[in-house]
C-alpha cells in the first residue's frame, strides 16, 4: 500500500506503478478485482479553456494522513484489500495526471463502490486548493480540511 502527496517532478509514479506494486500483496491469490482511477486535468470546462491548472495544499503531512485515515476507514467498510493513492500537488496542463486511486479486493462491487468513496472522500474532505488559470478568469477552489 502507497499513500503519498507528491510535488510534481519530485518523483513519477504511475497507474501502472500502483498496479505492479499492488499485485505483490499477500492478499492476490484471494483476489479478483484490481480497480483504478487517474485523474486528469481537463483542457475544457464548459465555455473556458483551461491554460494550466495548480493544486497545494498547506500541510502536505496532515493531508497526507488524512488520506491514509481515509483508505483504512474505506479498506474495513468495503472489506478491500489493498489501497494506493498518489496525489500530486505543483503546477498542471491538460491531461497531466494529478489523483491516482489503485485497489485489490475480491469482487468488483465492493471494489467499484470503495474506489468511489476514496475518489469522493479525497477531493472533499482533505484539505487541497486548486486554483485554475482559464481564457476567462482564474477559479480558486477550496476543498476539504
Amino acid at each position: 500500500m502507497v499513500v503519498r502527496i507528491i510535488e510534481k517532478g519530485e518523483d513519477n509514479i504511475t497507474i501502472a506503478d500502483l498496479i505492479s506494486d499492488i499485485k505483490k500483496s499477500s492478499k492476490i491469490d484471494e483476489s479478483g478485482a484490481i480497480f483504478t482511477f487517474e485523474g486528469i486535468v481537463r483542457g475544457l470546462e464548459k465555455d473556458k479553456k483551461i491554460e494550466k491548472l495548480t493544486l497545494s495544499t498547506p500541510d502536505i503531512e496532515k493531508s497526507q494522513n488524512e488520506i491514509l485515515k481515509i483508505v483504512e476507514s474505506v479498506k474495513i467498510k468495503y472489506g478491500v484489500f489493498e489501497i494506493s493513492v498518489i496525489h500530486y500537488i505543483g503546477e498542471f496542463y491538460t491531461g497531466d495526471s494529478l489523483f491516482l486511486v489503485c485497489l485489490l479486493a475480491n469482487h468488483r462491487k465492493e471494489s467499484y463502490d470503495a474506489l468511489l468513496d476514496v475518489i469522493e472522500r479525497v477531493k472533499f474532505d482533505v484539505d487541497f486548493k486548486k486554483e485554475e488559470f482559464s481564457n476567462n478568469k482564474t477559479k480558486i477552489i477550496m476543498s476539504g480540511g
